[in-house]
C-alpha cells in the first residue's frame, strides 16, 4: 500500500489564488514517530518565521498521525505538549486515523492486533510497553492495561485533538473531504481515512484543503488542495508548508535513511 501512494507522481498544476487573509500558518505533514526530523523541521521554521513574521503571531497547524510506525512516538508528543505552550505561537493539533487507532486501543483489546499490524506496535515501544506475545485477548488486554498507564501523562493530548482548523480560503485535515458534501456535513470517517474520491477529484471545493494521510513523493500544491505527507518514517524527509497571504513555500527536514 505505502509503496503504491508513495509512487504517486506530484502532478503539476497553477495554485488557485487563495489567501490566508493576511494570516502567516505553517502546515506540518504527518511525523510518525520522527522526532529527530520533527527537531530539523521546528528548527527551520523558527528561523523562517524571523524572517517572515513582520510582528504576526505565527500558527502551526499540525494534521495529525504523530504516532505509529517510527521509533519515538512518544518523544513527538512531548514536543507537540511542549510546542503548544509557547505563548508566541498558536499551535493546533489535528487528529489522524492513527491517533483514533490509539484511542480505540485505549478502550477495548479486540483493535489492538490491528493497530499493532498498523503500527502501533513502535508506539507501545515508545511508552515501555513490551509487545504482546500473541494475538490473544488475554494478552492485548495486558498491554493494554499497562499502556493505559504509561500513556495516562498524554492523554489529554489525544482526546484533544481537532478535526479540522479553518483559516481564510484554506481548511487543513489530516486525510481530506467528502466531494460534493457541504464542509458542515463532513463526517471523521471521511476526514480521517478518506484517499481517492478526494485525491482523484478536480473540480474546486469550497476551500483548499491542506492535508496529509497520503505519501506522494514530492508536496502537492494544486488549485483545490495541498498534501504535505512525504512518508517521513520511510522516506526521511519531514514536510511543511508556509501559508502566507497569497503565497506558498515548501519547507523540508531531511535525514540519509530511517
Amino acid at each position: 500500500m505505502f509503496r503504491r501512494l508513495l509512487s504517486r507522481k506530484a502532478r503539476p498544476e497553477v495554485a488557485r489564488q487563495a489567501s490566508t487573509g493576511g494570516a502567516l500558518i505553517y502546515a506540518v505533514g504527518d511525523i510518525h514517530g520522527r522526532s529527530d526530523l520533527l527537531d530539523i523541521l521546528l528548527d527551520h521554521i523558527r528561523q523562517d518565521i524571523a524572517r517572515e513574521a513582520d510582528g504576526r503571531r505565527p500558527a502551526l497547524i499540525f494534521v495529525g498521525d504523530y504516532v505509529d510506525r517510527g521509533l519515538d512516538s512518544r518523544g513527538v508528543v512531548e514536543r507537540l505538549i511542549a510546542l503548544k505552550a509557547e505563548p508566541d505561537l498558536d499551535v493546533r493539533l489535528l487528529k489522524g486515523n492513527h491517533e483514533q487507532q490509539l484511542l480505540a486501543f485505549l478502550e477495548k483489546p479486540e483493535a489492538g492486533p490491528p493497530w499493532g499490524q498498523f503500527g502501533g506496535i513502535s508506539t507501545l515501544a515508545s511508552y515501555g510497553v513490551p509487545p504482546p506475545s500473541d494475538r490473544s485477548p488475554d494478552a492485548w488486554e495486558t498491554a493494554r492495561l499497562i499502556f493505559k498507564e504509561k500513556v495516562a501523562e498524554h492523554l489529554e493530548f489525544y482526546q484533544g485533538l481537532e478535526l479540522a482548523v479553518e483559516c481564510g480560503d484554506y481548511v487543513f485535515v489530516h486525510a481530506g473531504i467528502r466531494p460534493g458534501i457541504p464542509l458542515s456535513a463532513q463526517v471523521e470517517q471521511d476526514l480521517l481515512w478518506i484517499r481517492e474520491p478526494f485525491l482523484n477529484a478536480s473540480e474546486p471545493f469550497e476551500r483548499v484543503i491542506v492535508h496529509g494521510h497520503t505519501p506522494e513523493v514530492a508536496p502537492f500544491l494544486g488549485r483545490n488542495r495541498i498534501g504535505i505527507d512525504t512518508g517521513a518514517y520511510a522516506t526521511a524527509t519531514l514536510t511543511a508548508v508556509r501559508l502566507s497571504g497569497e503565497g506558498r513555500a515548501v519547507i523540508q527536514a531531511t535525514l540519509p535513511g530511517r
